[in-house]
């Protein structure tokens, strides 16, 4: 399928690896323009060699850290006019709401709710003055299905899933749409270091426990990033302007269950 995107710009957030690098190669596959961040320079310059290798597509990286005022900033200046933009941050750390402060719930709110806003709020009139804009926010399966030791994710990413969804009902009138995608269980860093220390807490082998958790969804195994990616660069197609304020679930079957 032509998404239609061929020559549009984009800005993929946290862009390194992960999820976020596998939207950003599929949004070079279908033609789109790329600037890419992380906070590691050898990485993100890594990537974006290999997308542009991969794709023949322009890729620019930017080495900052996306969730303060400078990083954006630079960001925002590198890429100018944007039609597509996907927002991503590593979600805070696990563990018991009994250990966080105020700093531990201020990072997270501004790094998985207030940092999207900032970007939206830099990008979206843009958007809506050229007729054409995808927003693509990456939260996460716990916006529908919490998870005890992910708190400081569960409350950041709901209120932004909360805000968006009454401006997405206002811009789709001029063909910008904003959506969420949240992923379940994918096998990426982020997930093996939680199974990791789940695993640790249970003695257990990371090896086993991994395949024990990955047999309890209802897919039989974890999802692959390409998924994700591919699901992501749909949503940014032509084909998708009738979809807003909408959180796509890739689960593997997981919800209402165990995620």
């Amino acid at each position: 399928m032509d998404l239609g995107i061929k020559g549009r710009k984009a800005i993929v957030c946290a862009a390194s690896k992960g999820l976020g690098k596998a939207c950003a190669m599929k949004l070079a596959e279908a033609g789109v323009e790329l600037v890419i961040n992380s906070r590691t320079k050898e990485a993100i310059e890594a990537t974006a060699t290999e997308i542009t290798k991969a794709t023949g597509v322009k890729v620019i990286a930017v080495a900052c850290d996306i969730t303060t005022p400078e990083g954006r900033k630079e960001v925002l200046e590198v890429a100018g006019n944007v039609d597509i933009l996907v927002n991503n941050a590593g979600g805070p750390p696990p563990g018991n709401f009994r250990d966080w402060g105020i700093d531990d719930w201020q990072k997270a709110v501004n790094a998985n709710m207030l940092t999207p806003i900032e970007l939206i709020k830099a990008t979206v009139d843009g958007m809506i003055d050229r007729k054409f804009g995808r927003i693509v926010n990456i939260t996460s399966a716990a916006v529908k299905a919490p998870i005890s030791y992910l708190g400081l994710s569960n409350g950041a990413r709901a209120g932004l899933t909360g805000f968006v969804a009454g401006i997405a009902r206002e811009t789709v009138r001029h063909n910008v749409t904003i959506n969420g995608l949240l992923p379940g269980p994918f096998a990426t860093d982020r997930l093996h270091g939680n199974l990791r220390m789940q695993a640790e807490k249970a003695g257990r082998t990371f090896e086993d426990y991994a395949a024990e958790q990955a047999s309890k969804n209802p897919a039989g195994r974890f999802g692959e990033p390409d998924e994700f990616g591919a699901t992501c660069a749909f949503m940014c197609s032509v084909h998708a302007g009738f979809m807003t304020g909408q959180n796509i679930l890739l689960d593997g079957g997981g919800y209402p269950g165990t995620l």
